[in-house]
């Protein structure tokens, strides 16, 4: 399993129902802070092949990444890795705060 682009909120939806813990990224395709992360990110996604990950480009997909800041009740942010197990939030963070460590260290 690899990384995956998503970009509706039916796709999302999807993810929710079908996985029981996954990671998705909030990813600005101009932001270099946002580059960065998303290097992290795939970091993560290689080095942890079994582990779900996906994302969104927030350029692409702003009605999405509109309904998860709302549905979830957490401020959007770009770039913003979020773990969600059950159906929730397990943990969110933005910027430099995304490493592969860091998303290792969440996903337990």
């Amino acid at each position: 399993m690899s990384k995956q682009l998503i970009q509706t909120e039916d796709e999302f939806k999807r993810l929710v129902e079908q996985n029981d813990t996954f990671i998705f990224l909030k990813h600005s395709i101009t932001c270099p802070i946002s580059r960065r992360a998303f290097d992290e990110f795939e970091a993560f996604a290689n080095q942890h092949e079994d582990y779900p990950t996906y994302y969104l480009q927030v350029q692409e997909s702003r009605p999405l990444s509109n309904y998860i800041a709302e549905h979830y009740g957490i401020k959007h942010e770009s770039p913003q890795a979020i773990i969600f197990t059950n159906g929730k939030v397990k943990w969110h963070a933005s910027h430099s705060q995304i490493t592969a460590q860091t998303l290792a260290e969440n996903s337990k």
